[in-house]
Parts: C-alpha cells; sequence; structure tokens
C-alpha cells in the first residue's frame, strides 16, 4: 500500500527539523549560563528534573549536555512529529500530557525516576496558561525526590508563531543564550502551593537572567 502524506510526513518531517535545529545552532553564537550545580549534580551521577517553557523548545535539545533524558510530550500528531525529532538527538520521550494520557505518562515518569536518566517537562504545556507552572512537575519533584532544575533560552532575532505559547523559532545570525537555574528541592515543610510558587519564581528569574544577558551585550531578546 503506498503511503500516505501524514506517514510520508512523519517520516520526513523530524528528519528535517532536526537539520534545521542543527543547523541553526551551528550559525548562533551561543552562550551558557548558570551550568555549574547542574554539572556538579551530574559529576555525582544525580539525575534532575528540567523544567522550560513550552515556547523555548525548538532548540533545547541543543542546549541540553547531559548523561541522557527523557521528555514529557503531548500524545497528539504534533506530539508525535517532537518526539521522532528528539530520538535524532539520543533523546527519548513519555506520551502523555494533562490533556491526554497524563496519568499513565506520570505514572511512568515517576518509573524512570529509578533510573539514572534525567527527566524533562514543561510545566506549562501542552495548552498553558502560557508561563504558568502547573501541579505536575511539583508532585513528580516531591514524589521522586530529585530537584527541579529551571532551564531557559533566549535569542536577539526570531520570530514568534501565533500560538498559545507564542512558540519561538531563531533566527540566525546574532546570539542565543542558555540559562540554568539552581536546583530546586521539595523540602519538608514545603506544600504544593508552597513548591509550585517557588519553582514559578526561579523559573521567571532564570528567563529574566538570560534576557538580561543578552540586553547587556547590547542585543535584545526575542
Amino acid at each position: 500500500m503506498p503511503a500516505t502524506v501524514e506517514n510520508i510526513g512523519l517520516r520526513l518531517g523530524p528528519w528535517l527539523a532536526a537539520r534545521l535545529i542543527r543547523l541553526i545552532h551551528a550559525c548562533l553564537r551561543i552562550e551558557c549560563l548558570g551550568e555549574g550545580p547542574l554539572q556538579a549534580l551530574w559529576g555525582e551521577r544525580h539525575q534532575v528534573i528540567l523544567a522550560f517553557w513550552h515556547d523555548q523548545l525548538f532548540l533545547m535539545a541543543k542546549g541540553y549536555r547531559g548523561p541522557g533524558a527523557k521528555v514529557m510530550i503531548s500524545a497528539s500528531k504534533d506530539g508525535e512529529l517532537i518526539a521522532r525529532t528528539m530520538d535524532y538527538f539520543g533523546i527519548g520521550s513519555v506520551r502523555g500530557s494533562s490533556t491526554r494520557g497524563g496519568r499513565a505518562a506520570f505514572r511512568e515518569m515517576l518509573e524512570l525516576a529509578r533510573e539514572p536518566v534525567d527527566l524533562v517537562i514543561t510545566p506549562d504545556g501542552p495548552k498553558g496558561p502560557r508561563h504558568r507552572v502547573k501541579e505536575g512537575v511539583v508532585q513528580l519533584a516531591r514524589l521522586s525526590g530529585r530537584p527541579v532544575v529551571p532551564m531557559a533560552f533566549a535569542c536577539s532575532r526570531g520570530y514568534r508563531f501565533g500560538s498559545w505559547d507564542r512558540f519561538l523559532l531563531p533566527l540566525p545570525p546574532g546570539r542565543g543564550v542558555f540559562s540554568f537555574g539552581v536546583p530546586l528541592y521539595y523540602a519538608p515543610d514545603d506544600t504544593a502551593e508552597s513548591f509550585l510558587l517557588r519553582v514559578q519564581q526561579a523559573m521567571t528569574e532564570n528567563d529574566r537572567i538570560a534576557r538580561e544577558w543578552l540586553r547587556e551585550h547590547d542585543l535584545s531578546a526575542v
């Protein structure tokens, strides 16, 4: 049976996306901020929960330099394209979200927390509100004992789509900056609400640091 247009897209789309990601990354002057504490955890063979905003997804596979990761991705058709694209960078996926297959995906993430692999999540996905942390990352940190490490990306030139998250496509030439926040542990005196607030504040601040770095180097952030 001839391959359908959809099947062709699922095969070709991720390959093209991976090549585009590598090309754009290679054409940007990249800076990495605040990675020291994260590298120290990796050096001690500790794994983390990496959290970044949904709109900053495009280059995150190139910003990750850890021992191995699994990322939670929506079970939608768009999610399938993203998951297959991540395969090209050696990053696995767990399929599910707060709107579809979420409980099974969360259980799988908890199982993976017993293995030497980082867990990656976009805490405002899959449909927003934009840049607002939801409870999934809080419960994952509480039950796994792993720290949440905020991750952000900002660039001097790019195009923002009209989607709910205003998805960012970086455009060369220019600069890009990855920023990592201080690891956040769910403390014995934390509540779900207090830890969610701490993660929200840390991610907002980490995003500000990335943008401020660009401004200090006479470049605006998009």
